[in-house]
């Protein structure tokens, strides 16, 4: 929700008027640059991250799970503090990974991990599987996190990555409310195995949007170039 809010704040304030510099020698005028605009593949990749975002639910609901097959409530929060471990060391990994493989194959591999852990939760009920599941989970943590972030700066013009992380996060405090209804809608009406079910297809819908709308090369383009000459040059 406060991401929604601070895109309408940024849609309701008047872009900045280009101003004129002090003329040349000759007397001539120098226009001053304009800002550029948003490319529409960024626009594309937030559509696909809003995809994802719909069945990525609260993690609430991973711990009301862990509870639901005994777990003890002991050592719930230890379980949290070791997801965070692996989310860290993974962090650590996963911003020069995707400097090497690109930033899209990192957040592809990152919701496929969501995806198997997510079915893995609304499959099993074995404790000891859905706690080594719990732990894993981390890993989607550290492939996307950061990445995620940088490619939306990768997409954005640098004079307009203001707006373009204000839409971004927008988009992500939707979809996660969203997400959050739905999970808690199926978890009560149907079972907490449906709601687990429907996050692990979204992942999965939304990682085959992500190979199929965009350009396998553009990440290497953008890393060689710069953001201006990947988002110049890919593909609709």
């Amino acid at each position: 929700m406060p991401g929604v809010i601070v895109v309408l704040i940024i849609l309701r304030v008047p872009e900045a008027r280009p101003r004129e510099s002090a003329p040349d020698a000759s007397g001539t005028p120098i226009a001053a640059p304009t800002t550029r605009a948003i490319p529409a593949v960024f626009y594309r990749a937030v559509f696909v991250i809003l995809v994802f975002t719909l069945g990525n639910a609260s993690d609430t609901f991973l711990l009301l799970r862990l509870g639901d097959i005994g777990v003890p409530q002991f050592w719930i929060p230890l379980l949290w503090s070791a997801l965070h471990v692996v989310k860290v060391v993974s962090s650590l990994a996963g911003g020069s990974l995707s400097d090497r493989f690109g930033r899209r194959t990192m957040i592809a591999l990152g919701w496929l991990v969501y995806a198997v852990v997510y079915a893995g939760f609304g499959h099993f009920d074995d404790r000891a599987t859905v706690v080594a599941l719990f732990l894993f989970y981390g890993l989607y943590f550290g492939l996307t996190e950061g990445v995620q972030n940088a490619w939306v700066a990768d997409m954005a013009p640098v004079d307009a990555r203001g707006t373009a992380f204000g839409i971004y996060n927008g988009a992500l405090g939707f979809g996660g409310l969203a997400a959050s209804l739905l999970s808690g809608y199926i978890w009560t009406r149907v079972s907490p195995h449906a709601a687990f079910l429907t996050g692990a297809a979204l992942a999965l819908a939304a990682t085959v949007l992500l190979i199929v709308l965009f350009v396998r090369n553009s990440d290497a383009g953008q890393r060689r170039h710069g953001h201006a000459t990947a988002v110049d040059h890919e593909q609709p």
